[in-house]
């Protein structure tokens, strides 16, 4: 009874939407632009402190538009640990409308660095947490005969520089894993890829490679805010469920 109340009460404008590696960076914007919007915005990442600070820094906003953050731990390294993120949503909500594939890591490095561990990290993030994601909202879509699956990619999807093939290998992974996706999928599902140039964020952080970071700082020289994603993201999902918007590159205008 609970749920088909709830399930009631939500205008079917505001979406259940649930978002990977929330806890920072484009994670984090979206989260919040679509809380603000109204929506149900369930966010999952490991560091739950930040997730938590994220709900309460928003919340008044977005109980006002109607919607909110209901912050979750979440490894999309683990499978079951996806599939009981998305039963969460389902659980709580009745239903998962979105489910934002955002979580990334980014270590670049020179192949003969040798760097294993960090290329093995990036494979089990980028790729098989796509993949977890997919496994475990699929179902539930096509059950409930809708819903909106978002990949966030990257510029390096298209593009392979010294340091990057690695990374650039998972982000195109992940890019012809929602393809493929989309080309499979029934009309009612819709599959955006987001393919975002350089962006203010942590992502850079995690390269240990003192060359690779230092082309970074130069390459990073011009970087968006992550907000800029947020507003794409936010204009695929208001399209009429006929509009479906298959891929958005957002760059800088000074990365050409």
């Amino acid at each position: 009874m609970a749920t088909n109340h709830l399930k009631a009460q939500t205008p079917p404008e505001h979406k259940v939407v649930l978002v990977t590696g929330a806890s920072s960076g484009i994670g984090e914007a979206v989260a919040a632009r679509l809380a603000h919007e109204g929506h149900h915005v369930v966010a999952g990442a490991r560091r739950t402190d930040r997730l938590r600070a994220l709900a309460e820094r928003t919340a008044q906003e977005a109980a006002r538009a109607g919607g909110g953050i209901h912050p979750r731990p979440l490894d999309v390294t683990d499978p079951a640990d996806v599939g009981a993120f998305v039963e969460f949503a389902r659980d709580r909500f009745g239903r998962v409308d979105v489910l934002v594939c955002n979580a990334g890591v980014m270590p670049l490095s020179r192949l003969d660095s040798l760097l294993v561990d960090e290329w093995n990290r990036m494979i089990d993030v980028n790729v098989r947490g796509l993949l977890h994601g997919i496994a475990a909202a699929l179902p539930v879509f096509t059950e409930q005969g809708g819903g909106h699956f978002v990949t966030v990619a990257s510029i390096g999807a298209h593009q392979v520089l010294p340091t990057s093939a690695v990374y650039s290998g998972t982000k195109y992974a992940a890019w012809a894993i929602t393809e493929g996706l989309r080309q499979e999928s029934d009309p009612s599902i819709r599959v955006t890829t987001i393919s975002p140039g350089v962006v203010a964020s942590e992502l850079a952080d995690s390269i240990t490679e003192t060359g690779a970071a230092a082309a970074m700082h130069t390459y990073r020289a011009h970087a968006i805010e992550p907000r800029a994603i947020a507003e794409a993201i936010s204009y695929a999902l208001a399209q009429p469920a006929d509009v479906d918007v298959n891929e958005i590159v957002v760059r800088p205008a000074r990365q050409r």
